[in-house]
């Protein structure tokens, strides 16, 4: 029967597995069930490791593309691509103004509301480490 397991109902496959061994006759080696289990893991980590390396030929694409794309349009539009440049940097240089005029405010703000800062500060942790968590609960830990 070739129908993968992964498509089969939890009990369906539990009946199949019970049905096959009934009939088996030969002893099973002792370290049978460490074998399977070891096959299991090493499945599951081949699966992961295509995903990972799939998500970093993706990235590699993206940024390989996104380049070409760019000396492309500095080559063919180099006078929108000099004003689109430079509206960002201004963009970022009136951004940067207006943070530095509002230093002195975010202090006297935090000085007078501390309690409450840190009490929000706790809570965004808290999700920011729930959410780590939620993707690495399959066993992914980062060493």
């Amino acid at each position: 029967m070739a129908m993968s397991t992964d498509k089969l109902p939890k009990n369906k496959f539990d009946e199949m597995l019970a049905q096959a061994l009934k009939g088996h006759s030969e002893p099973l080696p002792s370290d049978f069930t460490n074998r399977m289990l070891r096959q299991i893991s090493q499945i599951q980590q081949q699966r992961i490791l295509a995903w990972v390396i799939l998500q970093q030929r993706l990235a590699l694409a993206a940024c390989i593309v996104f380049g070409g794309v760019a000396i492309v349009a500095a080559t063919i539009f180099p006078d929108i691509t000099a004003a689109v440049f430079r509206s960002i940097a201004m963009s970022v240089t009136q951004q940067g103004e207006a943070l530095t005029d509002r230093i002195p405010q975010a202090i006297r703000a935090f000085s007078s509301e501390w309690q409450s800062y840190m009490i929000f500060g706790g809570a965004l942790g808290f999700a920011v480490y729930s959410f780590v968590e939620l993707f690495l609960k399959d066993g992914l830990r980062i060493a």
